[in-house]
C-alpha cells in the first residue's frame, strides 16, 4: 500500500505529524515510518518559548535545529509551532509581565524573541503558528500575561514582526474549538477579519480539532468553518487533529475514530485554500493523551508498535479518492 506521503503527494496537500524530537533520535523505526509516511513536520514542545528562550536574550535551537536538518533531508516541509502562547512560557517571561514598566518589557521580550526564532529559521520554516489559543471559549480574548500586561495589540504586533524576519513564510493564527459556530468561532472570525482589515499579515487559520470521541466531531460544520474562514483569504488548516477514546477500545470506536479522520481529511479536500493536513503526533507510543487526559488514549493513526490502524487506512482511502491538483 502506498504511504500516506505518496498519496498526498498528487493532490496538492502536505499532510504532516507533530513530532517527539526525543523519540526520533532514539528510535530508528520511529524515524523512518515519520519521513516515509509523513511530507510535513511540526515540533511538539522544542520551538515554544520554555525551550528555545529560557532565560531573557539566550536563546537554545539546538533541538529545533535537529528537527528543521531531518525534515530538509527527508525532503519535508516545517510549521514552526508556536511564537506567542499562554502556557510554557519561562517563568523569568511570567515576571516580566507583572508590576511597574510591564508594557515596556514585554513589548521588548516579544519582538526580540520573535524576531530572533523566524530570522532563525528563515527560508526553512514555510508555516508559522504566530499567535496560539489567544481567545477563550466565551469568545473574549485570554486575560492572560500578553493582554494584562500589552493589551490587544500584542496580536498584530507578533505578527507584523514576524512577518518583517521572514517575508516568505506563512503566518497562522491557531486555535481549538472553531470548527463548530459559536460565540469562539464568532470571536476568533472577528479578530482576524479585523486584522486583515487594517493589513495585518495574517496569512492562514489552523483547526487544531482535539476531539472527544466518539460521536464528537461534525464534518459539516468544520467544512461550513473552513469556508467562512476562507472568505476572508485566508489559507485554512488543520493542525493538531486527533482523537481520544476511553478503553476498551472497541472495534466501533476505530471505526468511529476512522470515520472522524476522513471526514476531516474529505473537508479540508474539498477546500480549495486547505493544503496543510497535520496530526497532533501519529503513533500512540508518544502521544500527549493519556498524560493529559487520564483515561483516554489510542488518539492517532498508528499504534505504539507503528502498526497502521484504521484511522490510517481512512487516511488512505480519503487521499486515494482525492482528485489530483489542478
Amino acid at each position: 500500500m502506498p504511504t500516506l506521503r505518496q498519496l498526498a503527494g498528487p493532490t496538492g496537500l502536505r499532510i504532516g505529524a507533530a513530532v517527539d524530537v526525543n523519540a526520533l533520535a532514539t528510535d530508528p523505526g520511529y524515524a523512518s515510518a515519520l519521513g516515509a509516511e509523513y511530507d510535513m513536520v511540526t515540533p511538539d514542545n522544542t520551538m515554544k518559548w520554555v525551550t528555545t528562550e529560557p532565560r531573557p536574550g539566550r536563546f537554545d535551537f539546538a533541538a529545533a535545529d535537529r528537527l528543521v536538518q531531518f525534515a530538509h533531508t527527508n525532503g519535508m516541509l516545517v510549521r514552526g509551532h508556536n511564537l506567542v502562547w499562554f502556557e510554557q512560557n519561562p517563568a523569568w517571561l511570567d515576571q516580566a509581565a507583572t508590576g511597574p514598566g510591564a508594557a515596556g518589557r514585554m513589548q521588548a521580550a516579544l519582538r526580540r524573541h520573535v524576531t530572533a526564532l523566524v530570522s532563525h529559521f528563515r527560508g526553512r520554516v514555510a508555516q508559522w503558528d504566530v499567535v496560539n489559543e489567544a481567545v477563550g471559549d466565551d469568545g473574549s480574548l485570554r486575560p492572560d500575561l500578553w493582554l494584562q500586561s500589552m493589551g490587544p495589540a500584542y496580536v498584530a504586533l507578533a505578527f507584523e514582526w514576524a512577518h518583517a524576519a521572514d517575508p516568505a513564510a506563512t503566518l497562522f493564527y491557531n486555535d481549538y474549538g472553531i470548527e463548530e459556530p459559536g460565540a469562539k468561532s464568532d470571536a476568533v472570525y472577528s479578530l482576524l477579519a479585523g486584522l486583515r482589515a487594517r493589513g495585518v499579515p495574517v496569512g492562514g487559520v489552523g483547526f487544531e480539532l482535539h476531539v472527544t470521541g466518539p460521536d464528537a466531531f461534525d464534518p459539516a460544520a468544520l467544512r461550513q468553518q473552513m469556508a467562512r474562514f476562507a472568505g476572508l483569504g485566508l489559507q485554512v488548516a488543520v493542525t493538531e487533529m486527533d482523537v481520544r477514546m476511553r478503553p476498551p477500545f472497541s472495534s466501533a470506536q476505530l471505526d468511529q475514530q476512522a470515520a472522524d479522520y476522513a471526514g476531516a481529511l474529505e473537508a479540508c479536500e474539498d477546500q480549495p485554500s486547505c493544503k496543510t493536513f497535520v496530526t497532533w503526533g501519529f503513533t500512540d507510543g508518544d502521544s500527549w493523551i493519556p498524560g493529559t487526559f487520564p483515561g483516554y488514549g489510542d488518539a492517532l493513526p498508528f499504534d505504539a508498535r507503528l502498526r497502521p490502524k484504521p484511522a490510517a487506512y481512512a487516511l488512505q482511502a480519503t487521499l486515494m479518492s482525492a482528485p489530483p491538483a489542478s
